[in-house]
């Protein structure tokens, strides 16, 4: 599933997506939301609140009916088209139960922060319930041949790793990476399980422990991805739900953050 900003041209994203999906003999699935929910307060705020709810329908109808045009035009028959109004986010988590993957990316250059109008990543990360495929800026075909895999031993790590083999198959070079927090001999028993797992799959694969002391654990991963050119860095998705929104952990946001390259992450 393919996820279109109403902001945004769609033909770039859904490239990206078709060539993925055609890769992997998979059905795509376009999909785009946005909110119109307007509150303004006062006396009178009723009535213009309705006014103007009513004139940002109209605008996103028009907006998605473009979107849908363009979307078809590029996949022809070999995809399907949703559409909703209401919360891009909660939405798109929604209808991912009809897809494997999502594929989504960055809002483009200059578009304004506005949950209403496009996904926020974070969330859709651990509200899900599937792996997303976070596009790299440039939108390079996704058939990546360097993969860091960002190891931790918890259930959204072991979760990535399942969720990435089709990639990981296909790679020239899989690097398991992990930092060493407390104890080296598990975090050294951890990857070396890892690694029997992923060969026991076809998947060549080496790994590295990193001992990074007092520096940022964060920077570090992106720094390994950098030194290898990964095309794809694989982890887990990590946060936690508070009453009303999701809250993302430090790794996860700084690999949002990595637009140089495709990331792929689960939860």
């Amino acid at each position: 599933m393919v996820q279109l900003d109403v902001d945004s041209p769609a033909t770039p994203r859904t490239t990206y997506a078709l060539e993925l999906a055609r890769r992997f003999e998979a059905t795509l699935i376009g999909f785009a939301a946005a909110d119109a929910y307007v509150f303004v307060p006062g006396d009178d705020g009723g009535m213009a609140a309705a006014e103007i709810m009513r004139q940002r329908l109209t605008e996103i109808e028009d907006r998605l009916k473009i979107l849908k045009e363009e979307f078809l035009a590029v996949v022809g028959d070999e995809a399907s088209w949703r559409e909703e109004i209401g919360d891009p986010t909660r939405l798109l988590a929604m209808h991912a139960r009809a897809a494997d993957l999502i594929v989504a990316g960055a809002p483009a250059k200059g578009a304004a922060n506005d949950h209403r109008r496009m996904v926020d990543l974070g969330t859709l990360v651990l509200s899900a319930g599937r792996p997303v495929l976070i596009a790299a800026d440039q939108l390079a075909p996704p058939d990546p041949k360097k993969v860091l895999v960002a190891w931790k031993d918890t259930r959204e790590a072991r979760r990535a790793v399942i969720d990435a083999l089709p990639f990981l198959t296909s790679a020239q070079d899989v690097l398991v990476a992990t930092i060493e927090e407390q104890n080296q001999k598990n975090a050294r028993e951890s990857v070396s399980d890892v690694l029997r797992f992923l060969m026991r799959h076809g998947v060549k694969s080496r790994s590295e422990v990193l001992d990074v002391g007092k520096a940022d654990a964060c920077e570090a991963v992106c720094e390994i991805a950098r030194a290898m050119s990964a095309e794809l860095v694989v982890a887990g998705g990590y946060g936690h739900s508070r009453i009303r929104e999701w809250a993302i952990g430090g790794m996860t946001r700084s690999l949002l953050k990595q637009g140089a390259t495709n990331r792929m992450l689960s939860n």
